[in-house]
């Protein structure tokens, strides 16, 4: 994997482009990135929603740490490393702060599987096995903050996830082109 830094996303004209294989489809996603800015927000919202209210049955929601959301926040351009590393080819990240943005890009063609776990990585990582240890320990009221805050930022890998289990047909190849996903059957 080569890993480069594309600086400030602005638009979608940065995003390197390639031509799209015979047969390709589009994944049934929105057609500009405000519609799906939005959906995925909506999807934030109701996932944080059900991780508060599972803070709340083990009796802490209202101890949400300072710490876990400094982890969360330190813990942003890591998640797009671990996106990142399960890329083989050239991978770029992008940024806009001002918009609370930041993805890593890549054109390659990759099997639906390693899709799914590019996807799912880092919300397992900072999401998953923290809220799992806060639920066990519910003392760990950091872990359980940094996991609440992490599952619901990773909206848009479970809508790529979403996608891909419900689109991709087995044995077919997933890529990015532009703001969108694809998928084509190889011959």
């Amino acid at each position: 994997m080569k890993f480069h830094y594309g600086g400030k996303y602005t638009d979608e004209s940065q995003l390197i482009r390639k031509p799209d294989p015979e047969n390709s489809v589009m994944f049934k996603e929105p057609e500009s990135m405000n519609k799906m800015a939005i959906k995925m927000n909506i999807l934030a919202l109701i996932v944080f929603f059900f991780f508060m209210v599972l803070l709340f049955v083990r009796g802490t929601a209202y101890k949400m740490t300072f710490l876990g959301t400094v982890l969360f926040f330190l813990s942003m351009v890591p998640h797009e490393f671990l996106h990142a590393i399960c890329f083989k080819e050239d991978v770029t990240m992008y940024t806009n702060l001002s918009k609370f943005m930041l993805f890593v890009y890549g054109t390659e063609d990759m099997s639906k599987t390693r899709f799914i776990l590019m996807s799912l990585c880092p919300n397992i990582v900072f999401g998953l096995i923290p809220f799992v240890i806060f639920m066990i320990f519910p003392t760990l009221n950091t872990l359980g903050t940094l996991g609440a805050m992490a599952l619901s930022a990773g909206a848009g890998d479970y809508l790529n996830v979403i996608h891909a289990l419900t689109e991709v047909p087995n044995g077919a190849k997933v890529y990015c082109n532009g703001i969108h996903t694809y998928w084509y059957k190889q011959d």
